[in-house]
């Protein structure tokens, strides 16, 4: 199956939310090449970067679960 690299952006306004998160890149993470993320207590939200190599309809996956989060937010970036 055809891979695609990408980067998924992800913004964390709800602390409560922040489990949950872990547990989905958990769940993803054979496909996840590398994660960074940013704690910004200025504004009480959490950036978090994944670079991604995988199916379209994985990253797809990934972040439908993720927008389905209260307090989350992501879009995606992908190669052509």
């Amino acid at each position: 199956m055809e891979t695609k690299i990408a980067v998924v952006a992800i913004i964390v306004s709800d602390e409560n939310a922040v489990e949950n998160v872990n547990s989905l890149l958990h769940e993803f993470r054979q496909y996840i090449i590398g994660r960074q993320g940013i704690p910004y207590a200025k504004k009480g939200v959490c950036i978090i970067s994944i670079a991604m190599d995988a199916p379209q309809e994985i990253i797809n996956s990934l972040s439908g679960k993720l927008g389905m989060l209260k307090g989350v937010s992501s879009k995606v970036l992908t190669t052509k």
